[in-house]
């Protein structure tokens, strides 16, 4: 297809050659290269729009959405640059700009085109995954390393289209060398940056592939519960359960001791303490915290247990176990068993709440 384009230039250039005016037919040439790339831009856009139109395609219509902007831009980029490729040298030294030019725009239209693709690669290879649910644990850590991973590559792209911008000046790889070659505070600060940037990226490595967190986890992070809402390459935004967000350095889920309560099973057991007087019939309260259960869907009928666990002066403590399939369901089921034993206490049994005893 390149050869074709070339053989098809090479001969506008010598159908030019009879224009007297040799910078002339070299601009007329750039124009007609990128008038030519728009015109097959909208051509293939405009087939795809008609093959849709006859059939539903969802591959062709996520291309489409993602794709068409950053499209409109890099095809009439290639042919400018092909167009500036097969002009004379004489044209080139009296007029750098426009090699330059092309050289530029083609870069920054190909690290745009590249992004999108990225994007649509990982939509592609998590759209059947459904990560709402929390006993979905190989679906979400597949989408988390999907995710880390498109981020890695989307990173080293733009860092790699930098270093081509970069390179295509000659001033700028005179700075660089000067820069690489400089001693002192500038180096040591360079390297110190370098040495952050790369734990970042060894610690989000580790965590997107060891899943120490994956996405919608449940955590405890600095005394707040919440769940995983972005892994980032250099931090972890955590959705707080009051619709806060905390943001965290993703070295911290290395260093730092946490608490995944989705790790490997999003089940859970909670607890209830019940502060009560020693004349509580502690039988009833089981049998009652035991009908409780059961009435309730929030358990899961895997653990039940009420025992007391400690005593005060003028108090016995009643511990009440109860499981649930995930965490919010546990919270809720605590609350409504708390609330109904209170109200069973009180109207049948009121001798077993907390007393005050005065000796005359």
């Amino acid at each position: 297809m390149q050869q074709q384009i070339d053989l098809w230039i090479r001969a506008l250039v010598r159908w030019f050659g009879y224009v007297p005016n040799r910078d002339l037919s070299g601009w007329i040439l750039l124009i007609i290269a990128v008038i030519t790339g728009v015109g097959a831009t909208l051509l293939l856009t405009q087939i795809i729009r008609l093959v849709l139109q006859r059939r539903s395609d969802a591959v062709l219509t996520l291309l489409r959405n993602y794709l068409r902007t950053a499209f409109y831009f890099w095809l009439p980029s290639l042919f400018f640059l092909l167009g500036t490729n097969v002009q004379s040298e004489r044209f080139l030294q009296r007029h750098p700009v426009a090699d330059k030019t092309a050289e530029i725009l083609f870069l920054l239209t190909s690290a745009w085109l590249g992004l999108r693709l990225l994007k649509v690669g990982e939509i592609l290879l998590v759209r059947s995954y459904d990560i709402s649910s929390d006993a979905n644990l190989s679906q979400r850590k597949f989408v988390t390393q999907v995710q880390f991973v498109r981020r890695i590559m989307a990173t080293l792209l733009v860092l790699v289209t930098f270093s081509l911008l970069l390179l295509s000046f000659q001033g700028s790889r005179k700075l660089g060398v000067s820069v690489l070659t400089s001693a002192g505070i500038v180096s040591v600060l360079v390297g110190f940056a370098a040495q952050k940037s790369l734990g970042n990226l060894l610690a989000g490595i580790q965590i997107a592939f060891s899943q120490q967190i994956r996405l919608d986890d449940a955590v405890v992070v600095e005394n707040e519960w919440g769940r995983v809402e972005e892994i980032n390459l250099t931090n972890v935004v955590v959705r707080l359960w009051d619709r806060r967000r905390l943001i965290l350095p993703i070295t911290y889920f290395v260093e730092t001791p946490f608490q995944n309560w989705t790790r490997s099973d999003a089940s859970i057991t909670g607890t209830i303490l019940l502060y009560l007087d020693y004349n509580t019939p502690v039988d009833l309260v089981r049998a009652k915290a035991r009908a409780l259960a059961e009435a309730d869907p929030l358990w899961d009928q895997q653990v039940f247990a009420v025992q007391v666990t400690d005593t005060t002066p003028t108090t016995v403590v009643v511990r009440i176990l109860v499981s649930s399939r995930d965490a919010p369901s546990s919270f809720d089921l605590r609350c409504h068993l708390r609330e109904s034993l209170i109200q069973f206490l009180r109207d049948e049994h009121p001798q077993s709440l907390p007393q005050t005893r005065v000796l005359m």
